[in-house]
C-alpha cells in the first residue's frame, strides 16, 4: 500500500507555479524586473524613459531643457482557473495530482498571460517583411536585424516570435543548411540563434487586420507635428477605415536614426492607435506613433509632411496578416503583483516563483462534501519602448 500525502496550499501553489514558468515564451523575455524604478500609484506603475540630449558645437555653452519621458503599466488583469475537490480526491498523492490538475491549470494560466503579453503587438510601428508571403529564409530574418539596427536598438537580448507557420517554414530551411546537431534544436521550438535573434515559435502570435481603407489619401495642411495627422481624399463616410496596429507612410518623411538623427533611408512608419473612421468630407484624423517630430533630441522624422504628401497604408484592406514578434526586453513590460491571501479560508496560500506570484484559494461545501477551489494571478502588461521592437509580417 503506497502512502498518501495529504495536498496542502503550500504544496498545491508551489507545484503550479514551476508548471506555469515553464510554459512560458514572451512573458519570460519581457521586462520583469520589479525594482526602485518604479513609481507606485495605486493600481498603475510608472517607469521613467531615458532622457535624451543633442550635441552642440563649439566652446560657447548652449543649456538644454530636460524633458523627462515616462510610460506606465496598470495592473488590472485578474486571470484564474476554478474547479473543485471531493473528499477523496483530496488524498491523492501529489504526482497524481500534478497530472490530472495542476498541469492543466498552469498551462491554462501561462497560456493567458503570453496571449496578454503578445497583445501589445499593435504599439509595434516598424515593420518589415513581404505581406501576405511567409518568411521562408535568411533575407526576412536580415531585414529584421537591419531595422533594429537602424532604430539603434541595443544588440543583446535580441528575440524573434514567429507564428507556427513562419517558424516551420524556416525550420525546414534551416534543417537543409545546418548540419543535424545544429539543426535539432528547430525539432524542440527554438531555432539556432541567426541574425542576431533567439528564434522561438509561439501559438499566441497575433494577427492584423488593415482597415476598410478607401480613396487616395493625402496630408491635410503641411507643418504638422505631433501625435494626430490630419488627412484627406478619404473615401467619405467609412467606418473603420483604419484599425489600430495599421502602419502607413507619408511621401517624404523619412526616418532618422535616434542617436545621430541622420536618416536611415527609409520612409518613416506610423502606427495607428485607435480606430479611425472618415467623415461625410472624406476627411480624418489619426492618432499616431511616433509623433511627429522633426528636429530636438527626441527627433523622429527628417522634416514635417508638405501639405498634400501622399499617404501609404501597408497592406490590403480587410485582409489579415501574421505578426511575428522581434524585441528586447525593454520593448513590453510585465508586472505580476501578489493577490491578497483570505483569512478564514479552508485554506490559502501564496507562493513566489522567478517572480510570479500565485495564490490558491480552498474553501468547503458542507452541503455537497466538496471543496471549491481557485489558483489566481494578478498582473498588468504594456508596450514600453515601441520603439525596441520590429514586426515582421506574414
Amino acid at each position: 500500500m503506497p502512502t498518501n500525502t495529504l495536498i496542502t496550499s503550500s504544496i498545491l501553489s508551489k507545484e503550479t507555479l514551476i508548471i506555469l514558468e515553464n510554459n512560458l515564451v514572451a512573458a519570460n523575455k519581457v521586462h520583469r524586473t520589479f525594482k526602485n524604478e518604479f513609481t507606485k500609484i495605486g493600481s498603475t506603475l510608472s517607469i521613467r524613459k531615458p532622457v535624451k540630449f543633442t550635441v552642440t558645437d563649439g566652446a560657447t555653452l548652449a543649456l538644454q531643457d530636460v524633458q523627462e519621458p515616462t510610460t506606465s503599466i496598470t495592473i488590472n488583469t485578474q486571470k484564474h482557473v476554478g474547479f473543485q475537490f471531493t473528499s477523496q480526491e483530496l488524498t491523492l498523492v501529489i504526482e497524481e495530482f500534478k497530472e490530472r490538475y495542476l498541469k492543466n491549470i498552469g498551462s491554462e494560466l501561462a497560456n493567458a498571460v503570453d496571449y496578454d503579453v503578445i497583445s501589445n503587438w499593435p504599439n509595434v510601428y516598424n515593420v518589415v517583411g513581404t505581406r501576405g508571403t511567409v518568411p521562408a529564409g535568411f533575407a526576412a530574418l536580415a531585414a529584421v536585424g537591419q531595422r533594429m539596427d537602424e532604430e539603434a536598438v541595443p544588440q543583446d537580448g535580441r528575440t524573434l516570435l514567429l507564428t507556427p507557420a513562419a517558424y516551420w517554414n524556416l525550420a525546414t530551411g534551416m534543417s537543409a543548411v545546418f548540419v543535424q546537431p545544429v539543426a535539432e534544436p528547430a525539432l524542440k521550438g527554438a531555432l539556432v540563434n541567426l541574425a542576431n535573434l533567439e528564434i522561438y515559435v509561439d501559438q499566441n502570435t497575433q494577427f492584423e487586420t488593415v482597415g476598410a481603407l478607401g480613396g487616395t489619401p493625402v496630408v491635410d495642411g503641411g507643418a504638422q507635428t505631433g501625435s494626430s495627422l490630419a488627412t484627406s481624399g478619404w473615401t467619405a463616410s467609412v467606418a473603420n477605415l483604419l484599425r489600430p496596429g495599421n502602419v502607413f507612410t507619408i511621401a517624404g518623411v523619412f526616418a532618422v536614426n535616434p542617436k545621430n538623427r541622420q536618416t536611415t533611408g527609409v520612409l518613416r512608419q506610423f502606427v495607428v492607435t485607435a480606430a479611425v473612421s472618415s467623415d461625410a468630407g472624406g476627411f480624418a484624423t489619426i492618432p499616431i506613433y511616433p509623433a511627429i517630430t522633426p528636429t530636438g533630441a527626441y527627433q523622429t522624422v527628417t522634416a514635417s509632411p508638405l501639405n498634400g504628401a501622399a499617404i501609404t497604408v501597408s497592406g490590403t484592406a480587410g485582409v489579415q496578416y501574421g505578426q511575428n514578434l522581434a524585441f528586447t526586453k525593454d520593448a513590453f513590460g510585465l508586472v505580476i503583483v501578489p493577490l491578497e491571501v483570505p483569512q478564514g479560508a479552508d485554506f490559502a496560500a501564496r507562493d513566489l516563483y522567478k517572480n510570479i506570484s500565485l495564490r490558491v484559494w480552498r474553501d468547503s461545501d458542507i452541503v455537497n462534501d466538496a471543496f471549491p477551489t481557485r489558483v489566481d494571478v494578478l498582473y498588468g502588461t504594456a508596450t514600453w519602448y515601441p520603439e525596441l521592437a520590429v514586426r515582421l509580417t506574414n
